[in-house]
């Protein structure tokens, strides 16, 4: 995941873990998968890492079926044989210059990474590079004679039709991308994206994008609601409206996905699609991203798996639903700072969920379904006298189980009124069989998805599930740690052009607060 700053539409938003496609080897092409599919990105810079054997039973056992690797681990893919997970293989930046300046190179590649695996393994795609644009500009001359040389190879071997072969962007490329209809691609760029743009249309191969909403909050707070960002329901007047087309918005992702149709639109391009390679929200991060929470991480990825399902595509082509490749499968502890960076992921290392997502309603995507996984917990803004008036209440007359918050036991630390508090109320909340207003307390009590457990502390919802857990674990035992596929750096753009684009919308809008401007 690129940590990314993305520009932002201030100018309209003032308004403001899969269904499972299985697919025989000869039918495997991006194209044939007509259904939309959430896969999940795997990066492997963790200690005790899954050994592959197990890596691919944890996936199967997850109904996992579409994965992408950042390299083409030779290990991994042989795994993956007979196992109908497709797979999407990476070509690292290091290596572009020698595909780009050698069809010899390109087709040992080829032959070595895909042929001597397809089709008992399903290699869907290539991903060349990595937002090479914006992390390794100096690389962009040789970007697309890579691809093209590695495209004649799957020619030679007949292949062409079956394995999709593009590269992955940053949404920096897209600059003034909201409102969507005025988004255009950085113009410095325009001498290597007209030839990409070309050579994906005549390849059938989609643009792919790494999109993080994330990135665009945290950028934009203030302007941008956090409701927006996480597929939350929005009131008519909260939802974001392109002036010039009239399209409603109600959230990030869609805007960003149209932003890319109308930037390829301006350059003539229609026959494309994109997709995206990677998006996510970071369950945990250090005081400079207070929003980086297992609760907007668990609502944010299970909103988005819910959403692609769903099939309802974007306000410019409701038509079409993007699949997405969720960033990522394992939290990556090896990761360098910020904290953020190593808490992108469904699951820990070790396969334990970090956050228990909401997936009731779509059915078999991860055997981790959290369906009625529900807790109930005490509200950030609740004051402690009101908080200390309910837990007594709960212990007492509401018979909870309080004994774990006792002192020396396993829920009393840490030592305050708001922990006690959420373990008293999940325990009546679950006592009462999660029925209406059982987690209310006059206000002060909250019902989230995400598992509020925390080091021996089990909390009462939560119990059932953690042995289930553990006997997941004690079938996919780790092995030692993978090399470090990849390095992510940060990119960061400046914001353009915000106010006077902010002025003109909110005349058009709301004329009548002309002269508070």
């Amino acid at each position: 995941m690129a940590l990314t700053s993305t520009p932002f539409f201030v100018s309209f938003l003032i308004l403001t873990p899969f269904i499972i496609v299985t697919f025989a080897a000869e039918s495997s092409t991006y194209e044939e998968e007509k259904e939309p599919f959430v896969g999940v990105n795997i990066g492997t810079d963790i200690s005790n890492i899954l050994s592959p054997q197990n890596l691919v039973s944890f996936l199967t056992h997850q109904k996992i079926t579409h994965i992408r690797l950042y390299d083409a681990n030779p290990d991994i893919l042989g795994a993956l044989s007979g196992s109908n997970i497709h797979v999407i293989i990476g070509v690292p930046n290091n290596q572009l210059i020698g595909l780009g300046s050698s069809n010899t190179t390109a087709a040992t590649w080829i032959r070595k990474n895909v042929v001597a695996y397809y089709p008992k393994t399903l290699i869907t795609g290539i991903s060349v590079g990595d937002e090479v644009l914006t992390t390794v500009p100096s690389f962009s001359t040789i970007l697309l004679p890579a691809l093209q040389s590695l495209y004649n190879s799957l020619v030679s071997s007949n292949l062409q039709k079956k394995i999709i072969i593009s590269t992955p962007h940053s949404a920096s490329v897209i600059l003034n991308p909201f409102p969507p209809s005025q988004a255009f691609f950085n113009q410095t760029l325009s001498s290597v994206i007209t030839p990409l743009l070309n050579f994906l249309s005549e390849t059938g191969s989609p643009l792919m994008l790494n999109l993080y909403p994330y990135y665009v909050f945290m950028q934009n707070k203030g302007f941008v609601p956090l409701e927006n960002s996480l597929f939350k329901p929005l009131s008519p007047s909260k939802e974001m409206v392109d002036p010039n087309t009239l399209l409603h918005y109600t959230n990030v992702l869609d805007a960003m996905i149209d932003a890319a149709y109308f930037s390829m639109k301006n350059l003539n391009f229609t026959d494309i699609v994109v997709l995206v390679t990677e998006t996510g929200w970071p369950s945990k991060g250090d005081s400079k991203e207070p929003y980086a929470t297992k609760e907007n991480a668990d609502t944010y990825n299970s909103n988005l798996i819910k959403r692609i399902f769903g099939r309802s595509g974007t306000p410019l082509h409701p038509e079409t639903t993007s699949s997405v490749y969720i960033y990522e499968l394992f939290n990556e502890d090896l990761r360098s700072p910020p904290v953020s960076e190593a808490n992108w992921g469904l699951f820990y290392g070790n396969t334990t969920p970090t956050y228990l997502l909401h997936l009731s309603e779509i059915g078999t995507f991860l055997a981790n379904d959290t369906t009625n996984q529900t807790y109930c917990i005490a509200t950030d803004d609740a004051d402690s006298r009101t908080l200390q008036a309910a837990l007594d209440w709960a212990c007492g007359p509401g018979r909870a189980n309080c004994s774990e918050i006792q002192p020396g036991e396993s829920c009393y630390q840490p030592n305050n009124v708001k922990n006690h508090a959420s373990y008293a109320f999940d325990s009546y909340y679950q006592t009462q069989g999660k029925g209406p207003g059982a987690c209310d307390f006059k206000g002060i009590a909250m019902i989230t998805t995400s598992d509020p457990s925390h080091g021996s502390c089990i909390f009462p919802g939560s119990k059932q599930f953690t042995n289930q857990t553990k006997q997941l674990v004690n079938s996919t035992q780790s092995s030692n740690a993978g090399e470090k596929l990849r390095l992510r750096t940060f990119s960061s753009i400046k914001i353009s052009a915000i106010r006077n684009i902010l002025h003109i919308y909110l005349v058009a809008v709301f004329p009548s607060i002309l002269f508070l401007l």
